[in-house]
């Protein structure tokens, strides 16, 4: 297979350009279906760059034009390894939900992509498979429900205003990142979990370092200040307990002997890092959107922001930051679009080539916030979907809402394309400079 990272060229994947209907990306040569994984010869060098655009790798869109390819994981916490890589929509929802195709990140051989080696304990749940996953998860179904989610509004509200206001105090141009879209999840979460807000800083800096791909041993490491961090915090709760995740994992789970302190830290972790890291960004990324579209703007601002709930689910579709979060290791023979993969084998998930695939979202380059997207893949699929969805969703409305009101002249002051944060497993921007 010739394939190179240029077969799509940057003006095709650029917003608001038209590359549909009609246009189509050259085929790639065709791939022999049955030749093992350990034998193939054209191998692509994984993960792939976005666009200067922020725009996911143009060369997914080519490689859905054919069957899985094989890419190199670099070597990192673990030694470099090939494996599948899925890019149609059809096959990234069979993999995300296909027993088969283990998450869990103790087995021998299992692929890795965040810079911390496997070993005894897995890093959260969501690296495990059920019954394991499923216990686990089970501790925390009640935390995320749609009634619970409710009682936090008026909180969230008030944090949004607090920090608005912030906002409206700083000297122009201001970094809406640092003062908005990264403070109100941190607020969010640190309050949700019992972690005191003067540590915030603490986990904000150990979370970016631990899913950057810049060194395995200070990821590692800032790994492990974070747990021993949240170890600490879960033994304080259960001398003092308050009303906190921590606290009740502590107390209902942990003192009855139904977890250990390790499962309670990975919880914990878990939901630090999927609920602040991901809604962050994804809330500036929002932002963003809007501030370099202005017809995009005028049309999710109309009729008292009617459109934001479904813009929000469009613009995770589009942006698709969980970006190469996603390895998984085949524990039983199968088929996976046109290819058979055998136990053993790695395979990589690309979430963003599944929300572009043009089958399933026409022109998917563009956002378009009439669009049903209720079936795109960024809160995931299967077993492992989200359970921190209701509570996002909560805190990018709420923040979309409030903002587009507080500030309706509120524009970029700076090219949108020196925002974005690069070589990290999760798509976001560094800062995002404003006026108004």
């Amino acid at each position: 297979m010739s394939l190179r990272p240029g077969g799509v060229s940057a003006s095709e994947s650029d917003h608001g350009e038209s590359r549909c209907p009609g246009s189509t990306c050259l085929p790639p040569s065709p791939l022999e279906a049955d030749v093992p994984l350990a034998d193939h010869t054209d191998v692509l060098d994984w993960p792939f760059a976005r666009t200067e655009d922020g725009d996911p790798p143009p060369i997914l869109a080519e490689l859905r034009n054919a069957p899985p390819c094989v890419v190199r994981i670099p070597a990192g916490a673990a030694e470099s390894r090939l494996a599948w890589l899925v890019t149609r929509y059809a096959d990234v929802r069979q993999a995300l939900g296909d027993p088969r195709l283990s998450a869990d990140e103790r087995l021998p051989g299992a692929p890795v992509r965040i810079q911390v080696p496997p070993g005894g304990n897995p890093s959260s749940f969501l690296r495990l498979d059920d019954p394991e996953h499923a216990r686990l998860r089970s501790m925390i179904q009640t935390e995320f429900t749609a009634r619970r989610v409710k009682r936090l509004r008026e909180p969230v509200q008030r944090l949004v205003d607090e920090l608005l206001d912030e906002l409206e105090a700083q000297p122009r141009p201001a970094d809406l990142h640092a003062v908005f879209s990264r403070a109100l999840p941190t607020l969010v979460i640190a309050r949700l979990l019992g972690v005191p807000e003067q540590d915030s800083a603490f986990f904000i800096e150990k979370t970016r370092v631990t899913i950057s791909q810049e060194d395995p041993e200070v990821s590692l490491a800032a790994y492990e200040e974070m747990s021993e961090y949240l170890a600490k915090l879960a033994l304080r709760k259960l001398e003092s307990p308050g009303d906190d995740l921590i606290s009740r994992l502590a107390h209902n789970h942990h003192a009855k002997g139904a977890i250990t302190l390790d499962e309670l830290v990975g919880i914990a972790r878990l939901v630090l890092v999927a609920g602040h890291e991901t809604t962050t960004n994804q809330i500036a990324l929002n932002i963003l959107a809007l501030l370099r579209d202005d017809d995009l703007r005028a049309r999710v601002a109309a009729d008292d922001g009617a459109l934001i709930p479904n813009f929000i689910e469009e613009s995770m579709r589009y942006w698709s930051i969980s970006q190469d979060a996603m390895v998984r290791l085949a524990v039983e023979d199968l088929e996976l679009g046109g290819v058979a993969v055998s136990k053993g084998d790695a395979v990589v998930i690309s979430v963003p080539a599944g929300n572009h695939d043009e089958s399933v979202f026409a022109c998917p380059h563009r956002i378009d916030p009439n669009r049903d997207t209720s079936g795109h893949l960024q809160w995931g699929f299967g077993p492992h979907y989200c359970q921190g969805a209701p509570l996002a969703r909560l805190e990018m409305e709420l923040s979309l809402r409030s903002l587009l009101r507080r500030f309706p002249n509120l524009r970029l002051a700076a090219d949108p394309r020196t925002v974005f944060r690069r070589g990290t497993v999760f798509h976001g921007v560094t800062h995002l400079p404003v006026t108004w």
